[in-house]
């Protein structure tokens, strides 16, 4: 996780750099929203940074449940940068559709965008390898960036071709215009992920069945009830009651726990998951909210 994000910071300093540079010699605005894209992904991906480093920490006795939030929060601020950057490029849409400009030196920008390509592509790989060994949302979060990095460039691209040859100056802030509203609606899922993180929502229902099935395949559960779940960056913690035969002594109560126990954390690698045990039928106060 720390190596993927240094790599991708690296990542968008260089192509900051390089855009900028072709910006000046072309005035393209599509191009700019390149720029400011790369700059929000070089912020985020050095958030991401601070962010992973707390998130790794192990768990502490000030910190029970571990640092994993930091990851979400990171999320948070990333999805902050990237709706100011889409107000700032609306208004240099507007600007040129109200001021048409023709692009000029097209192939200076169309030469960066394809080393933007082979060079975003390629983190986007090593990103996707992490987040499949991880699943890291501050990684995966990241990723989601480059990847519209990279739809950004292919863009980028179809309208310095169709500008120059064409000679369609409304191409260029066209394309602009469309990529600030992908931005901006990539950044809002980003950003319901990491809430649904910080205020502990349960896991998906797949994955709340699938705790379930494990619990019920064993032959002395007759019931399994107050099952809550959440995340919190890499760490994922479950808890339930079982309710065995109450005749069940509690050294046999605890063995049949620890089983189903083990059961789960194969299913959920590095889970912490807790579990009562309960006499069946026993008289219970449940909660009133709509999972069981």
């Amino acid at each position: 996780m720390r190596l993927a994000s240094f790599a991708s910071v690296g990542v968008a300093l260089v192509l900051i750099i390089i855009k900028f540079g072709a910006f000046l010699q072309t005035g393209s605005v599509s191009l700019l929203s390149s720029l400011f894209d790369s700059a929000l992904d070089a912020a985020a991906s050095i958030v991401n940074l601070i962010a992973i480093r707390h998130a790794l920490t192990p768990a502490d006795a000030e910190h029970r449940f571990g640092h994993g939030k930091a990851e979400p929060l990171a999320g948070l601020v990333q999805v902050a940068f990237i709706l100011g950057s889409s107000i700032v490029l609306l208004t240099e849409v507007i600007d040129h559709f109200a001021n048409p400009r023709q692009v000029t030196s097209p192939e200076v920008g169309i030469a960066v965008m394809v080393i933007s390509l082979i060079a975003t592509g390629s983190l986007m790989l090593f990103q996707r390898h992490v987040v499949q060994k991880t699943g890291s949302i501050a990684i995966r979060s990241d990723q989601a960036h480059y990847a519209s990095d990279f739809l950004v460039n292919c863009s980028v691209i179809l309208a310095l071709v169709l500008g120059s040859r064409l000679g369609w100056w409304w191409i260029d802030p066209a394309i602009a215009l469309a990529i600030a509203i992908y931005i901006a609606s990539s950044a809002l899922k980003v950003g319901k992920e990491a809430l649904d993180m910080l205020m502990d929502r349960e896991m998906d229902e797949a994955d709340r069945t699938r705790i379930k099935e494990i619990a019920g395949r064993h032959p002395q559960i007759r019931n399994l009830h107050d099952l809550r779940t959440r995340v919190s960056g890499r760490d994922k913690f479950i808890q339930f009651h079982l309710e065995l035969d109450g005749s069940l002594t509690l050294l046999e109560a605890h063995r049949i726990s620890e089983i189903i126990e083990a059961d789960v954390c194969a299913a959920f690698p590095g889970a912490e998951v807790i579990i009562h045990e309960d006499p069946a039928g026993a008289s219970e106060q449940h909660a009133s909210y709509q999972y069981h």
